[in-house]
């Protein structure tokens, strides 16, 4: 435990198990082969990795030597003058990666992340913010900094649940961060994550635990026919339903965590509709990047 910040995950290393047959040896060396080149050629780019295009190229570069496709991909940012705040279910280091690969945006990450093996060399290299949980009084600090980058237009990916589960209805999203799309106008698009084997739910990708980062990519490495599908959920807009951080939250986690109907509690205890629901746009598998700034 890091500090008062920090939050429990009942999963464990041993939550993450294959749901087919591991690869033959052969196919695990050519993935583990073609990867380590991907990730030389990704740092390679030094700060020009934080241009929206190179950035997509290389997080999909990075998904396809892993044999891992993106289904479902559609737009994740919400349009309008203002950046969009992503709120994402977390499951793995590869969550990072699939969200880079649908649309480059700014990341919100714990400080840990930093330190994580490649992932976190991409991450730093790629202008990821960083959130130390040791030092909860920098929260207010964290938030306006979110507020902000948003209403710059900005889009701004963070995971709430604030530590990985192994699958994605686990959990619960804390609510600090929402905050900051109320104080910049700012729309909240809820995305899940999910990873699957020839259809199967599977948890081979999760990263939980006392889990180190080469026992996870070994799993990932000889997983079977392994996929990731990113559902963006319709857009929340908190101004047109008067909603406050704790009521976002959890409309945002009910649509994210196992995609439940969308509908909001007034103070009385009447249930209301949420806000105006606006549906995703399809991107295309090669569409260029958006003109929104982004970093990570």
């Amino acid at each position: 435990m890091n500090g008062p910040w920090d939050v429990h995950s009942d999963c464990t290393p041993d939550c993450a198990a294959h749901a087919l047959p591991r690869v033959p040896a052969a196919r695990i060396a050519r993935r583990g082969a073609a990867f380590a080149r991907t990730v030389r050629r990704a740092l390679t780019d030094g700060e020009r990795m934080a241009e929206p295009g190179r950035l997509r190229s290389h997080a999909r570069a990075l998904l396809d030597a892993l044999d891992i496709p993106v289904e479902g991909a559609a737009a994740l940012t919400g349009g309008g003058a203002t950046g969009t705040l992503v709120v994402v279910n977390h499951i793995s280091w590869l969550d990072i990666l699939a969200l880079l690969a649908v649309e480059p945006v700014t990341l919100l990450a714990k400080r840990e992340v930093g330190g994580w093996p490649v992932v976190g060399g991409l991450a730093r290299r790629a202008g990821t913010h960083f959130i130390d949980r040791t030092h909860p009084r920098r929260l207010p600090h964290t938030v306006r900094e979110v507020s902000e980058l948003l209403a710059a237009g900005r889009s701004v990916a963070v995971f709430p649940q604030a530590t990985t589960w192994c699958t994605a209805e686990a959990g619960a999203f804390r609510r600090a961060t929402f905050q900051a799309a109320i104080d910049a106008g700012a729309p909240v698009r809820p995305v899940t994550l999910d990873y699957r084997q020839q259809g199967l739910p599977s948890t081979v990708a999760a990263f939980c635990g006392e889990d180190t980062f080469a026992g996870s990519l070994r799993r990932v490495l000889a997983a079977r026919a392994l996929t990731v599908r990113v559902t963006a959920h319709p857009v929340l807009w908190p101004l047109d339903g008067g909603l406050d951080r704790r009521e976002l939250a959890a409309l945002a986690a009910r649509a994210a965590l196992g995609g439940r109907p969308v509908t909001a509690v007034t103070g009385g205890g009447a249930a209301r509709p949420a806000v105006v629901l606006r549906p995703a746009a399809p991107v295309p598998p090669h569409a260029p990047p958006r003109d929104t700034p982004a970093h990570v």
